[in-house]
C-alpha cells in the first residue's frame, strides 16, 4: 500500500488503530522524537482554472512530528490539532521505512480500514445525490 493512501485512510478513519500500531512498535523498539509534536501553519496552493496559474487560497492548522526508528525517519503530519496521532503517523512511517515484521500484519487492518473509508465516502455520495435538484422536472 502506497504511503499517501496509507496515511489518508489512518488520519479518515482510524485514529485508534494508528495509535495502536505505533504503540506496538514504541514497546519492541527504541523510536528517538527528532520533532516534538507541534502546530503550524501552511498555505493552501490552488490553481485557477481560467489562467492555469497558481495562487495561496490561505493558511490550515497543521500538527507535525518526526521521528527515527533505527536508520529511518519517519514524519506524521495532518490538518487537525491531534498530537498523538500525529506521532503515531510518523513512526509508522519510520517502521514501514524500516522494514519491519510489524508491518506485514498491519496489511489486514488497513484493508478493513480502507473498505470502511470507502463505504463513508459512498454514504456522502448518496446524501448529495438526495439533495440534488433535477432541473428538467421543474419545468414539467
Amino acid at each position: 500500500m502506497r504511503r499517501a493512501l496509507r496515511t489518508k485512510i489512518l488520519i479518515e478513519v482510524g485514529h485508534q488503530e494508528a495509535i495502536e500500531m505505533a504503540d506496538e512498535v514504541m514497546d519492541k523498539y527504541e523510536v528517538h522524537e527528532i520533532l516534538a509534536p507541534r502546530q503550524g501553519l501552511v498555505m493552501v496552493k490552488m490553481r485557477e482554472s481560467a489562467k492555469n496559474s497558481l495562487f495561496y487560497i490561505g493558511e490550515v492548522l497543521i500538527t507535525e512530528t518526526k521521528v527515527k526508528l533505527g536508520d529511518s525517519f519517519g514524519v506524521g503530519m495532518l490538518m487537525e490539532d491531534n498530537n498523538e496521532l500525529s506521532k503515531a503517523l510518523a513512526v509508522i512511517d519510520a517502521a514501514y521505512k524500516e522494514n519491519l515484521p510489524e508491518t506485514k500484519k498491519w496489511q489486514e487492518t488497513l484493508n478493513m480500514l480502507e473498505q470502511k473509508l470507502n463505504n463513508k465516502i459512498k454514504e456522502i455520495k448518496c446524501s448529495i445525490e438526495r439533495t440534488k435538484v433535477n432541473f428538467e422536472t421543474m419545468n414539467s
